[in-house]
């Protein structure tokens, strides 16, 4: 199975390193010297990280056979993705890799459907699971602990404890005053 563990960011320096946007929680694995990784673009690679620091809270990675800042600029937004066992699960049991999440049945915490999970959107403030509602539409819900505070792999669904509003808008204008006669 592939997953997605970073993004090409910009070029640092003259020597061919690149910033990295890490989506992953286990970069020291997936993103260390010797790795090689897929691409998305599939034509730029596979690229083979040569080396990897980081520099004012930001991780740098330098890729065999890209030694200058204009082979570096050259993957810009450049998906790296690594080949993992189905499974394997990360070391942390309240974390969770994406292909666990997907197809997920989604419920309340008092058991009332809510969707099913198709796509977790990883943004750069915070991670969301895309819900198809049964009804028709999709609703976006945060990712956080206080508002899913459980995955039950075995069961096969998330439990969620939304604030008003989060699943129905006249719940946050009733919970607002806001609510129309």
């Amino acid at each position: 199975m592939q997953l997605v563990v970073a993004r090409i960011g910009r070029a640092h320096g003259i020597k061919g390193e690149v910033t990295v946007e890490v989506r992953t929680d286990e970069p020291e694995l997936r993103l260390g010297p010797g790795a090689v990784l897929a691409t998305d673009p599939s034509a730029v690679g596979p690229l083979t990280i040569a080396a990897g620091r980081v520099h004012s809270g930001r991780l740098l990675l330098r890729f065999e056979g890209v030694t200058d800042r204009t082979a570096a600029e050259a993957l810009r937004n450049t998906l790296l993705i690594a080949e993992v066992d189905p499974e394997e699960l990360p070391e942390d049991p309240e974390e969770f890799y994406d292909h666990q999440l997907i197809d997920l049945d989604v419920v309340t915490r008092d058991g009332t459907a809510v969707g099913r999970i198709t796509e977790v959107s990883h943004l750069p403030y915070q991670d969301l699971l895309i819900v198809a509602r049964p009804e028709g539409g999709e609703v976006m819900i945060p990712f956080v602990a206080e508002i899913v505070p459980e995955i039950d792999l075995e069961e096969q669904r998330a439990i969620i404890d939304p604030p008003p509003g989060l699943l129905d808008e006249t719940q946050a204008e009733i919970a607002s005053g806001r609510e129309d006669s």
